[in-house]
């Protein structure tokens, strides 16, 4: 087993790093050039739409709140559910102990590269979901069927077929592992430290309320995400903006880490910068994907349920969510990580930070950041860690709703694979994996999750570059160009 996780640790290092091993075998690493070159072009070639709709895109979304759409509109769900679903999907333990990870194996200039990731990102959600809405088919079942696989197929024709089953395939890959899986072990994991519950009970828990809510199909996940999502996130962001104003003298030097880190400047005398740069622009990247989703295709897949008729119209909503997801929801986590943990010294006097401790991973350094920036408080004669049980109910929740989102996401891949009539078996496996990856190791889950979502962004990368005519005539015929 041993060799096994070498081999994939390698596997992930050469995709994310260029690196097999401890050799570096590329200058640069794969993923890291086809998503930041792809989000690059799409930003180029729309003329930075992301940046000039940005504001315009917010009012549609708020307009898109009820089903006042044409009934002749195709689609299952209303603009915002669908945003609220890709947001389930997106706002998950990436949010927590993705940018914990990153912090901790990148540094912080890892967090400017997961900026960079979403401000880019933002470009190609556009193209990949004005596209799902175009291309998407209704099947017999009466459901919106769309995502990459139906604009692969239906875009670029049949002799692009492998791509789409290759895109399906990892989608399944992807879904298990880190919309499942990863994020199963990561509430888990956080409840046992905070509260004295077994993995096993929380992932029982977890897999029955998933139960409940996917069985219905996308128009019950829709329904839960449009209304949990929004307040989920609004409750997270309230808590970190106090948090944040308790220690806003530490936030200047939380932003020269960011950057200095970024470019290696700290770590230049030292003659350690390339590593460090390299480090920060890897975990960066991947932690940044892992997150937002952006150029995954993911996301395509919800927003291709949506009721309209306007590929261009849910294109702009779906890019505000790689803006809220890690410009917003990742920038305050890894703001309290870098000014409340900070405050805190060692026995010998060296300021210790958690992202730096070899003991903690994951959420376990956002858990014990967040216990540390809210007091303690004594009620009925027991000490409790108000920050420690808010991390651990944020957890429980971003992870829930990712669960469910995901769901989707597997069931779409498979059906388009297998056909419509697996739909209700995979809601039951999908159930069963949430329990079984309550008890996996957490490290091993995280390294194997970088390699499931390029098994995902490469196919999806090349379809959409591919198909880039076609979404600038898109945003041309609508005035955006």
């Amino acid at each position: 087993m041993e060799q096994f996780y070498t081999l994939v640790d390698n596997v992930s290092g050469f995709i994310w790093g260029g690196t097999w091993g401890a050799t570096a075998v590329l200058p640069l690493a794969p993923m890291v050039v086809m998503l930041l070159g792809a989000g690059l072009y799409f930003m180029i070639r729309l003329k930075f739409l992301p940046i000039r709709r940005l504001l315009p895109a917010f009012g549609n979304l708020f307009r898109g709140r009820k089903d006042n759409t044409d009934p002749s509109a195709g689609g299952d769900i209303t603009p915002w559910n669908a945003l609220s679903t890709a947001l389930s999907g997106q706002v998950g333990t990436g949010n927590l102990a993705g940018v914990a990870t990153a912090l901790s194996l990148g540094g912080p200039g890892a967090i400017f590269w997961m900026w960079v990731t979403a401000f880019f990102g933002m470009a190609a959600a556009f193209a990949e979901s004005s596209l799902a809405v175009k291309y998407r088919e209704k099947h017999p079942d009466g459901h919106i069927h769309g995502g990459p696989m139906y604009y692969i197929k239906n875009g670029l024709g049949k002799g692009w077929v492998w791509l789409a089953v290759f895109f399906a395939l990892g989608t399944v890959f992807s879904a298990i592992v880190t919309g499942n899986m990863t994020q199963a072990n990561s509430v888990a994991t956080a409840i046992e430290s905070e509260l004295p519950v077994p993995t096993w009970v929380s992932g029982l828990v977890i897999a029955a309320l998933t139960f409940i809510v996917i069985i219905g199909g996308i128009k019950s996940i829709g329904s839960v995400a449009g209304k949990v999502v929004p307040a989920m996130a609004l409750g997270y962001i309230a808590v970190t903006v106090v948090m944040l104003v308790m220690n806003a003298e530490h936030i200047p030097l939380a932003f020269q880490e960011i950057f200095s880190y970024a470019f290696g400047l700290e770590q230049a005398a030292g003659g350690i910068a390339g590593y460090t740069v390299l480090s920060a622009i890897r975990f960066g990247v991947a932690r940044g994907l892992f997150s937002n989703e952006a150029g995954q295709g993911s996301t395509a897949i919800a927003h291709a349920a949506a009721k309209t008729d306007d590929p261009v119209y849910q294109g702009e909503i779906a890019m505000l969510g790689a803006f809220i997801d890690t410009l917003v929801i990742c920038t305050m986590t890894a703001l309290v990580i870098l000014t409340v943990d900070g405050q805190y010294a060692s026995g010998d006097g060296v300021v210790e930070y958690a992202w730096q401790s070899t003991t903690l991973q994951g959420a376990q350094v956002t858990t014990a950041v967040f216990g540390h920036g809210l007091p303690d408080v004594t009620l009925f004669g027991t000490v409790i860690s108000p920050g420690g049980i808010f991390i651990a109910v944020a957890l429980a929740l971003f992870a829930f709703t990712t669960i469910i989102g995901w769901s989707y996401y597997m069931e779409q891949a498979v059906t388009y694979l297998f056909g419509d009539g697996l739909a209700k078996p995979v809601r039951y496996v999908w159930v069963a994996m949430v329990f079984i990856g309550a008890l996996q190791p957490i490290d091993f889950i995280w390294r194997f999750g970088d390699i499931s979502n390029a098994a995902m962004a490469f196919p999806n990368l090349i379809a959409i570059l591919l198909l880039s005519p076609v979404v600038v005539a898109m945003a041309k015929e609508k005035g955006r160009l």
